[in-house]
């Protein structure tokens, strides 16, 4: 069996542990393949019960990424045991909002209305064989599979997704049907932008704070601006887990004209400075070739004997070659 080398939360580690031994729980412990929210490429993700306390729900789901270097390499450990295998599997929480945000749009009515209330069970029915056509390959690892975007209804955690997306409908205390909603869905982004354009969230990404600084945002008396850049920077953040059509309606709710405008003038003043310091150099390999052309013709011009030889007057005089013809 390969080994690979994985980082993930600590608690899914006791999970599996755990659950090893207990069959029903374990057969439960798979990878789905299941359409990127970004992308719409078939990607793997996996679902595990959560160890910690005080959750409202049981399962969380990880999203899986592969990092693989340029070259080949190996990883090398204490005990000379070598994996010969290079890539780095990343697993990181996810919210599954976001898987949902995809699927759902798949069901929605061709003709615009806004669609009946269904249980999810027959809205998964619906869609997931319409999904697998879209993404068929004759690879199947680059296929997604019905069966597991049917399985994402046995989770509680897509339970209260559903209810973060959609609009919602409690028939029975067994029976619940859903319908999905842009409205909320764009409420419920504007809810984590907000989150993440806090000073004390977005301060914590070494990232986020140089490309404010890049932008000249940091600086006193720049306030609005700068809630303007994390409130953007939030946006580029969240736009990695939704479609380009949905980061476009999320951006739309945003006047960044202020911001665009302080952009704008700094790129203006960098490639006005850039042109000003064009001539200069241009200048300087102009006067550099201008000393090399006198430096040529100074060469070809000769010595002061030769110039005087070439004036003389040559007319009636002997060709040298003609002292080395016979006679």
């Amino acid at each position: 069996m390969s080994t690979h080398i994985s980082i993930l939360p600590a608690d899914v580690l006791d999970t599996i542990s755990m659950k090893l031994n207990e069959n029903e729980s374990a057969s439960r412990t798979q990878f789905l393949r299941l359409p990127h929210p970004r992308t719409g490429i078939p990607s793997l993700f996996l679902p595990y019960r959560s160890s910690k306390t005080g959750r409202a729900t049981q399962w969380e789901i990880l999203e899986v990424q592969r990092v693989s270097p340029p070259n080949p390499r190996s990883w090398f450990f204490s005990d000379d045991e070598v994996v010969e295998d290079g890539k780095l599997l990343v697993m990181t929480p996810i919210d599954p909002s976001f898987i949902l945000i995809p699927i759902l749009q798949a069901s929605k009515p061709l003709d615009g209305s806004l669609g009946t209330f269904r249980p999810i069970d027959d809205i998964l029915d619906d869609v997931a064989p319409r999904l697998s056509q879209l993404s068929s390959s004759s690879d199947p690892s680059s296929t997604t599979v019905p069966k597991d975007i049917l399985f994402l209804s046995s989770l509680d955690c897509i339970a209260g997704a559903m209810r973060r997306i959609c609009d919602v409908k409690d028939i029975t205390p067994e029976i619940t049907v859903y319908r999905y909603s842009e409205e909320k869905v764009m409420k419920y982004l504007h809810a984590k932008v907000a989150r993440l354009s806090k000073s004390e969230v977005s301060e914590l990404s070494r990232t986020v704070v140089r490309n404010l600084a890049k932008d000249d945002l940091m600086e006193d008396g720049k306030e609005i601006l700068l809630e303007l850049g994390r409130v953007k920077a939030a946006c580029d953040l969240v736009s990695q887990f939704i479609s380009r059509d949905t980061y476009k309606a999320l951006l739309a709710n945003y006047d960044f004209s202020a911001l665009d405008a302080h952009l704008k003038a700094l790129q203006d003043e960098a490639a006005a400075l850039a042109l000003a310091n064009a001539p200069i150099v241009k200048a300087k390999k102009t006067n550099a070739g201008g000393e090399d052309e006198k430096k040529r013709k100074a060469k070809a011009k000769g010595s002061q004997g030769v110039e005087k030889l070439k004036k003389t007057n040559v007319n009636g005089m002997a060709k040298i070659s003609s002292f080395f013809q016979k006679k």
